[in-house]
């Protein structure tokens, strides 16, 4: 069993309109845009982030807004909810602040004894709050949410799959454990790690394989501390038959993907160097950033990128 991951590092997701993306996590749920940069892929399309103040690995929810994208569909094969971490007490406070700024499909649940209030993205996309104790990690503060009802971070994400138990073998292999299981939905953790450290397997037999688009996740990423520890565990995935990529440069973070038994695509992430290597802390997600090999690109982006703002 390996012991370099210590949970999430960042999800990232398909959005259809960047401005209303923004607006989203900015606005309605606190968040800081800690980087506003390009699709390395086409850099014609935005690569948001959204975090924590410092853009904390655990904390990291990024987008890639398409325009002209189509409505992703539900179903098994990849990440369901996406889940934050508030203060216990404060889903009250969450329900009239999005009873007030018109977030959708607000319903209040408990799971494995955690009280969670679920919600829809602009896109249809999965979320929920969930209220957890003595979180020690520090909320961004400056959109206007009291210190002490802010989002903490990622609490969890779940995995949508028809049979959950290759996913399964393989999250133990990375270092989760089994810690509860409640009807179709079985939860793994790992032990002492960032915060962000666990995943609900949902067993849904049934249901129809996803269809990607707007609102649906991308990938998720598991973080590690460094590079070193990052090709420890590429070369156990590898040695243990998993197809992985090279170790490829986000300026931001390294990365390493591959695909799950149920399909999901995994990538593991490094926390180094993090999103101050080209911006000052105070001023994280203001200007456009642009990888070396599109920098040529830049008067036709700032022309052509839809703003985020006004």
């Amino acid at each position: 069993m390996l012991d370099q991951i210590k949970g999430l590092h960042h999800v990232t997701s398909m959005a259809k309109d960047a401005r209303r993306n923004n607006e989203f996590f900015t606005g309605k749920l606190g968040l800081r845009r800690v980087k506003k940069t390009v699709n390395f892929d086409a850099p014609d399309v935005y690569h948001l982030y959204y975090a924590d103040g410092a853009g904390t690995p655990g904390s990291v929810m990024t987008y890639f807004p398409f325009p002209n994208i189509g409505k992703g569909r539900h179903g098994v094969g990849e990440v369901g909810t996406t889940v934050f971490a508030v203060p216990q007490g404060t889903l009250g406070y969450w329900e009239k602040r999005f009873a007030d700024e018109g977030v959708k499909d607000v319903k209040r649940e408990t799971r494995f004894g955690e009280e969670r209030l679920t919600f829809s993205g602009p896109d249809g996309d999965s979320f929920a709050l969930v209220e957890t104790k003595d979180d020690p990690r520090k909320p961004w503060t400056k959109a206007g949410i009291p210190a002490d009802d802010a989002i903490r971070g990622f609490h969890s994400a779940s995995l949508r799959l028809r049979d959950g138990g290759a996913t399964e073998e393989l999250l133990k292999f990375m270092g989760y454990e089994e810690v509860d299981a409640s009807g179709n939905v079985k939860r793994l953790a790992i032990k002492d790690g960032n915060g962000a450290d666990v995943i609900d397997i949902e067993t849904l037999p049934g249901a129809p394989i996803a269809d990607l688009g707007a609102g649906s996740v991308h990938h998720i990423a598991f973080a590690v501390e460094d590079r070193a520890k990052q090709l420890e565990v590429r070369k156990a995935l590898m040695d243990t038959g998993y197809q992985v990529t090279p170790v490829i440069d986000r300026d931001y973070f390294w990365a390493i993907y591959f695909r799950t038994p149920g399909g999901i695509l995994f990538e593991v992430a490094t926390n180094e160097p993090g999103f101050d290597r080209d911006e000052d802390t105070a001023h994280l997600g203001e200007a456009l950033k642009l990888p070396k090999q599109h920098a040529h690109l830049r008067d036709y982006l700032e022309k052509h990128l839809q703003p985020l703002e006004g």
